[in-house]
């Protein structure tokens, strides 16, 4: 029986039984790899010889039968050290040559049992709510024309596809939770110092940038967050104790912004389903200062220009639109530098807003999907316009610094997967994934995209695309 479609824990659990072995494990998802690869171009580099042998060698471990996530395939985003891969960043300005170690992400992965089977595409140095690049177009396993969300696509679409249960994404602005979002999965950005920084630095994109899970499950997320974090506090998770007070907001950040009915819809029944939980759901908008997006724009503007000028990037190498952001990165960190202490008046409005709130809860985007093409002949100016009104809702709390998630809600009359978002307080990564953790027994979802072609193990019980369209439509199936 094949494994793929299998969540990780449950690949882990068979893999240290003895029900399963590493390498037919590996071989299964490989072969995912092949069949579907070439329609999604979600891996920019492969190394099956290489996992094949590691599964092997996993099976000869003395501490098999301890290992959290032994045997369970795994793919790294194209921005993260890999021993013998090159770090691209999504752009052939980069050194193609072969890093000579693994971050200490991805060893913390090796250790827990993962095998790593490739690197997945990104935008240029990960800065799109798409996933196009000179490196190629990522498609959505949903629907080939449309994207799987940005920056971390190639990661979101090869956990839809089942080529991996589980897939190591990072997040500075949404790129975690738009994928989840796009793709039907569930992804979390953790607040800063849970996760370390990918390639050993401080910070990355000015505080805003964290590295996480997606997954089909909160459990496979718990589980592989506390992995990455080097913690056990995570992994057990379950629906809230006790009734919270949640806040329900529609309202982008952004003023103008239109958001999709389907959308709409999605999130209101999703804060239905938690009211009826026995949660307090109060519908009412965070403070969102009116010139919010300044303080999001300047920081990735600065980040995006620290981050060529680190990797010594040749700045004609680099793609139209990212050669524009970078002279305006640098103009800013010349004449107007990110004040360390600017966002402490904005910081303490949202503490104290968050006193009264456990929890939120909005759209993770505004509309469902986004075209996979076309990108490349966007200026900057036309692609800033198009992000503001298709995903206006998960900067913030990148600026913020604050944990937040992506949690599939259902799809949209045509099948196209809709994601809300749980925003909580600084330290509620573990509120957040319980309050995930209780939309997905109540609200299931279908765990896969049709063309995963995955076995019956692989949904949650009793669910199908048809009965999730049939519940968001407002009949429960």
């Amino acid at each position: 029986m094949s494994t793929v479609g299998l969540t990780a824990v449950e690949i882990a659990k068979r893999v240290r039984s003895g029900k399963a072995r590493a390498t037919d494990v590996v071989a299964d998802h490989l072969h995912q790899v092949e069949r579907l690869d070439p329609q999604l171009h979600v891996m920019l580099a492969q190394r099956p010889q290489e996992a094949t042998a590691e599964a092997a060698a996993l099976q000869d471990r003395a501490d098999l039968k301890q290992l959290p996530l032994a045997g369970v395939p795994v793919t790294i985003k194209d921005g993260v050290d890999v021993a013998g891969m090159p770090t691209r960043h999504g752009s052939l300005a980069t050194d193609a040559t072969p890093r000579p170690t693994d971050d200490a992400i991805v060893s913390r992965l090796r250790a827990a049992g993962c095998i790593v089977i490739g690197k997945t595409n990104q935008p240029e140095l990960a800065i799109w709510h798409f996933t196009q690049s000179r490196l190629g177009v990522t498609r959505n396993p949903w629907n080939l024309d449309r994207t799987p969300g940005g920056s971390s696509g190639g990661a979101a679409a090869s956990v839809a596809s089942a080529m991996v249960p589980i897939a190591q994404a990072s997040d500075g602005g949404g790129s975690i939770r738009l994928p989840a979002a796009f793709c039907g999965l569930f992804g979390i950005k953790p607040g800063p110092g849970v996760v370390p920084v990918a390639g050993g630095h401080g910070e990355h994109w000015f505080g805003m940038s964290q590295w996480g899970p997606l997954a089909t499950t909160v459990a496979d997320a718990a589980l592989m967050l506390d992995v990455l974090a080097g913690t056990t506090g995570f992994r057990d998770v379950k629906a809230p104790s006790r009734p919270l007070r949640l806040a329900l907001s529609l309202r982008p950040p952004t003023l103008g912004v239109r958001v999709n009915h389907e959308v709409r819809l999605a999130a209101e029944a999703s804060a239905d389903a938690l009211r009826t939980a026995g949660h307090t759901v109060t519908v009412i908008d965070p403070p969102y200062p009116a010139d919010f997006a300044k303080y999001f724009l300047h920081r990735w503007f600065a980040g995006i220009a620290e981050e060529v000028d680190n990797l010594d990037l040749p700045l004609g190498g680099l793609e139209p639109r990212t050669q524009r952001m970078a002279r305006i990165g640098r103009y800013l960190t010349r004449y107007h530098p990110v004040p360390p202490d600017g966002l402490d008046r904005i910081s303490e409005r949202f503490n104290l807003w968050f006193e009264d709130y456990d929890a939120l809860l909005t759209p993770s985007t505004a509309q469902a999907s986004v075209a996979a093409d076309g990108w490349d002949h966007k200026n900057l100016a036309t692609t800033l316009l198009l992000a503001t009104n298709q995903v206006p809702f998960t900067q913030a709390w990148n600026v913020l610094n604050l944990p937040a998630a992506s949690v599939p809600a259902g799809l949209t009359r045509d099948g196209f997967p809709i994601g809300v978002q749980l925003v909580a307080p600084r330290g509620g990564e573990a509120l957040v994934l319980a309050l995930a953790r209780q939309l997905e027994e109540i609200r299931p979802w279908p765990r896969h995209a049709p063309m995963a072609e995955v076995g019956p193990d692989s949904a949650a019980e009793g669910v199908t695309a048809a009965g999730v369209r049939q519940w968001f439509a407002g009949s429960r199936p």
